[in-house]
């Protein structure tokens, strides 16, 4: 029988990943070093403990996270499989008693004869084998350092400063203009300039707006690169006219002059569905980031695929370390799995997992690695850690805007409802899982 699959971390993506390794005959060792030592976050050794929501998010299929859930279903995902035996009542949400939870997984993977649970702290990457690395957002130093050391240290983060990024059919185009600063490039950046008047009704909005209390392991020793925009304001009411919100350079075609103040958005994605709102990271809350950010001239009517966010999170720049089947670049023997990847979320963490399983599988019984189609949630997500801009790349929850559009003209496709748009791409992706299930020999 060949060697064991060492998985580093038992948490949602690690005990996913263990659990596609033995279903397909691979023996596993799982290490895990809670409850020896515990994360600032954790407070059991249970596997799988979920800390911060119990919440797994919609479960509507016209939803991108839903989608993501039901692939999951399809591929034979024990953490779903846990999360429908311990669901608790939550209208469209998929929510779970967390207990339950953690108990389930833990019991199935304790009984499975292909499992060895080993509860030991590892302080660096093995140095032969198959490895899957799925040690979250938490990855102790040591072990931070040596995966530093094989990835390169500038692609490697501690700290998400995320910006919050809109769908770009949701921008009033009407009151933007695109321009880069002083006419340089092609005009890649989309401007909403703001009066003097919009400028400081803005800023004091941002002031007064609730934010995001620290958690106990976390610290407001913010780097100067990276400071909440709140945090910027409050350093002086024009601060941000000399920083994100600076105008220099930008010349509005409709006035012919500089705006006051402008807020800048950057495409997040080649198709141009996406808009980054740059140096706009954020610990507001989430309802606060949509009234205030709607104050922003062109954004009133702004959808959010992902709100803006600063917490601690280690993770590697995936476009320049990854291959889209999860292996490490340099050292293509490690798979990484979970948030390290540069995803952000539960579920989106374990169908990193899942997929990193079903890769470290296929290796050991000697097949090639697979890349699901970008048409699937899983497949979007990959295309996206792949093809991101590496310059500024952040983790990323799934969202409509990462999927390809459906084969249909540009006019037929704005005609479209949201909801039946999101119906058909729900329905496109599952045809797409199984015939590329059926063709890789795994349905």
């Amino acid at each position: 029988m060949p060697e064991a699959v060492l998985v580093i971390g038992g948490g949602l993506a690690g005990s996913e990943a263990s659990w596609q390794l033995a279903r397909r005959g691979v023996r596993v060792k799982l290490y895990e070093m809670r409850p020896r030592k515990l994360t600032p976050a954790h407070r059991t050794g249970k596997l799988a403990e979920l800390v911060c929501s119990n919440s797994l998010r919609s479960k509507e299929l016209t939803s991108a996270v839903g989608l993501l859930k039901e692939e999951m279903r399809r591929l034979g995902s024990l953490i779903m499989e846990a999360a429908l035996a311990s669901e608790v009542p939550a209208g469209k949400a998929l929510a779970v008693d967390r207990e339950l939870f953690a108990n389930y997984i833990t019991q199935r993977l304790e009984e499975h004869p292909l499992v060895e649970i080993i509860r030991e702290e590892v302080t660096e990457i093995p140095r032969e084998g198959l490895v899957i690395l799925a040690t979250g957002p938490l990855t102790s130093e040591a072990l931070a350092e040596d995966l530093r050391r094989l990835t390169g240290e500038e692609y490697f983060h501690f700290y998400d400063a995320i910006a919050p990024i809109v769908y770009a059919d949701s921008i009033n185009w009407k009151k933007v203009f695109r321009a880069d600063r002083y006419g340089k490039g092609e005009g890649s950046y989309v401007n909403c300039p703001l009066s003097k008047e919009e400028y400081q009704r803005f800023v004091q909005a941002l002031l007064s707006a609730e934010k995001v209390p620290l958690k106990d392991f976390e610290n407001a020793r913010y780097f100067e690169g990276c400071l909440p925009i709140e945090v910027m304001a409050e350093r002086g009411t024009e601060t941000l006219r000399y920083g994100p919100m600076k105008p220099v350079g930008l010349i509005d075609p409709r006035t012919g002059r500089e705006p006051y103040a402008v807020v800048q958005l950057r495409p997040e994605n080649r198709e141009g569905t996406l808009y980054n709102l740059v140096g706009f990271q954020t610990k507001l809350k989430y309802p606060e980031q949509e009234r205030v950010f709607r104050m922003i001239p062109g954004l009133e009517q702004a959808e959010f695929a992902r709100y803006g966010s600063i917490h601690r999170n280690s993770f590697v720049c995936a476009p320049r370390v990854l291959r889209p089947t999860l292996q490490l670049r340099k050292e293509p023997r490690v798979f990484l799995a979970g948030q390290i990847t540069g995803v952000e979320g539960y579920v989106e963490s374990t169908a990193m997992g899942l997929l990193a399983g079903l890769n470290a599988a296929r290796v050991t019984r000697g097949l090639e690695p697979v890349v699901p189609p970008p048409e699937t949630a899983h497949g979007a997500l990959i295309r996206y850690l792949m093809e991101a801009d590496p310059k500024h790349f952040q983790p990323m929850n799934i969202n409509w805007g990462l999927f390809p559009p459906l084969d249909l003209p540009p006019k037929e496709r704005k005609k479209l409802p949201k909801r039946e748009r999101y119906r058909l791409m729900a329905e496109r992706a599952l045809k797409c899982l199984a015939k590329w299930l059926s063709e890789i020999g795994e349905a």
